[in-house]
């Protein structure tokens, strides 16, 4: 006599491949805007993909991509200034982010409007913010050069984004004020996650601030710190937008960054399997980068 229905039904449910057809949706969503265009971009690395030649054909080349990265001295210098751009700007903005956090956790009067006006920078559009700092540090019209020069520090106007020396910490400090309130939002989470127990019991202890900050709110923040400082890290290296728009990879090459230098090769010279090639090898860095930093994030913590 054959089983009900529900009954069969139930005894499937207990069967081992239950759960992974409950979750067949979810890999399979996965496995297309995931899996499938990483594969994809890591198989075109290994193309001659070139759209103004197509003559070459789109065949498979080999490592030929990657020698041509070894020995151009562009690549190298991107290298460079891709480390200076990331480290310098993470360790700018979590600075800044710190400072934020722990003035705002004092509560003071006015701390929520404070809080509000310190979210704006990263609530402007990057282009907007990119062409306002333009705008600002303008050599002819620029406010901030009017009033460097009028504080003593600079004897004239000068071209901030002109001049090889400066154009890469200028943007810099444009990418830190745009990009530090993530730092603080995320941070004053953290903050305001301590238990009041602890400082309860470092008041009666004699704790004062700095103790405080060191002792209970820096290591209560440390998986917070790692997240973001990675996640930072990410989007840093993968997005040149705000180079683009103040410098292009100017002046001679000084801005130069390597998802800039990709986009480059890509749209520009539309030499989309040398481009590949470079995401390659961004995608690998930052993988090392990634596991390089939990691991030793995890070695101080224990």
């Amino acid at each position: 006599m054959a089983q009900p229905l529900h009954a069969r039904l139930l005894r499937w449910s207990d069967a081992h491949a239950f759960p992974w057809l409950m979750l067949l949706p979810a890999l399979l969503l996965v496995l297309a805007i995931v899996i499938y265009p990483t594969i994809s971009g890591i198989d075109l690395s290994f193309r001659q993909m070139r759209l103004n030649r197509m003559d070459l054909g789109t065949g498979y080349v080999g490592l030929r991509q990657y020698t041509l990265l070894l020995s151009d001295p562009v690549f190298w210098l991107s290298l460079t200034n891709t480390a200076i751009w990331v480290v310098a700007t993470v360790v700018l903005e979590l600075v800044l982010g710190l400072i934020v956090a722990v003035a705002l956790d004092l509560e003071l009067p006015g701390f929520r409007v404070m809080s509000v006006i310190i979210l704006l920078p990263w609530f402007l559009p990057l282009v907007v913010a990119g062409n306002l700092w333009a705008l600002m540090l303008d050599s002819r019209l620029g406010i901030l050069n009017a009033a460097l020069q009028g504080l003593g520090v600079i004897d004239g106007f000068k071209a901030w984004f002109a001049d090889p020396n400066w154009a890469l910490p200028a943007a810099i400090l444009v990418e830190s004020w745009h990009g530090f309130p993530f730092f603080a939002l995320l941070l004053l989470a953290g903050l305001k996650g301590i238990p009041h127990e602890l400082y309860e019991a470092a008041a009666v202890d004699g704790a004062g601030f700095w103790r405080r900050l060191v002792h209970i709110q820096l290591p209560g923040l440390r998986m917070i710190v790692v997240a973001t400082v990675v996640l930072r890290a990410i989007s840093l290296m993968n997005s040149p937008d705000l180079l683009l728009i103040l410098t292009g990879g100017g002046p001679g090459r000084a801005t130069e960054v390597l998802s800039l230098y990709a986009f480059q090769k890509a749209y520009q010279e539309f030499n989309f399997g040398y481009a590949g090639a470079l995401s390659v090898v961004m995608f690998a860095l930052l993988m090392l980068f990634s596991w390089l930093y939990v691991r030793f994030s995890n070695a101080l913590k224990d």
